[in-house]
């Protein structure tokens, strides 16, 4: 499979990123020694880029994987906190559970964020800044939905790596369009900054128009890498069979057995404190009827809310 240019970080990775998210605990919630024999697997195979994050809760299958077969692949995580101590803690976590020295990436974890999010979390931000000049971060990115924060972040020079939102539909987009989003990209590509594409599939909706899909991805001019969700060995050799080009495009096809998620509000548990609703990416909840309810044509299946809800209310099935 083909390696990519990060930007000007110095990285070079493969065209498919690990994404960690769907098999933690916000998801799929597999078990750690499951999880690390899909990550086990992908390294072996021959992919070199992981994205985590501190809320993901994968840490431990990573270092589990990296023990096990000896590979250090380079590593994205990410941290919503927004001022300096609440970052230092999120490196060091990160540092201490991957039993690493020196991480690749560390983002701005900041999916609803506008372009105000320089000013709000430039403690974070300045955090970051720091761990670099001292060694325990590569390369300093901002992970986000919004077409605002990627129009913002191309005249930020702190910022070397972008993780937005893209897909043929514009699912999740926010503050503008798809079309939007392409451009906002493409000013980001121009400062020289790595960018790398989340949500290709729109949460798991596009599994379908997969080929279709993938290919509009890749072809957007600057993106080094795309991250894929992958909760099975199955779904590694499937996704790397497609990016290194050893399949028939025409019969690719999805593993719906795998792919399929939804999320739902327990109303009986259920308080409608509300919690969830601003840390929804795509503002797919609201209250109806004195609770939360999660809009599935909206939902992208992240599973950001499960960790925020307080009564545990909110579950994958």
């Amino acid at each position: 499979m083909r390696k990519n240019k990060l930007g000007r970080t110095g990285l070079e990775v493969t065209e498919l990123c690990f994404g960690a998210l769907p098999f933690g605990p916000l998801q799929k919630g597999l078990s750690p020694e499951v999880c690390a024999e899909v990550v086990e697997g992908a390294l072996r195979r021959g992919i070199n880029f992981i994205d985590t994050a501190q809320m993901y809760g994968t840490y431990e299958p990573i270092r589990t994987a990296m023990k096990r077969t000896g590979i250090r692949p380079i590593i994205a995580s990410k941290s919503t906190a927004s001022d300096y101590d609440g970052m230092q803690r999120a490196i060091d976590e990160a540092l201490l559970q991957l039993d690493i020295d020196c991480i690749d990436i560390f983002h701005l974890h900041a999916a609803r964020a506008d372009n105000t999010v320089f000013e709000k979390r430039a403690g974070a931000l300045r955090c970051l800044e720091d761990n670099k000049k001292s060694g325990k971060i590569r390369a300093i990115g901002i992970s986000t939905h919004s077409v605002l924060t990627v129009e913002a972040t191309a005249q930020v020079p702190a910022i070397e790596v972008v993780f937005p939102i893209l897909n043929i539909t514009g699912t999740g987009i926010l503050h503008g369009s798809r079309e939007d989003m392409e451009k906002a990209i493409a000013a980001c590509n121009e400062k020289g900054k790595g960018i790398y594409l989340m949500k290709a599939l729109a949460g798991g909706s596009l599994i379908g128009r997969f080929d279709e899909a993938m290919s509009y991805a890749r072809s957007i001019p600057g993106v080094a890498s795309i991250a894929v969700g992958m909760v099975s060995l199955d779904e590694v050799a499937f996704n790397l069979g497609y990016f290194s080009g050893e399949q028939d495009k025409g019969s690719v096809m999805p593993i719906p057995e795998q792919s399929k998620k939804q999320f739902i509000v327990v109303k009986t548990l259920c308080s409608n404190c509300g919690v969830c609703r601003p840390v929804c990416p795509n503002e797919a909840i609201l209250e109806k009827e004195g609770l939360s309810l999660i809009q599935e044509d909206k939902c992208l299946t992240c599973g950001y809310c499960v960790s925020a809800c307080p009564m545990f209310a909110i579950r994958m099935v």
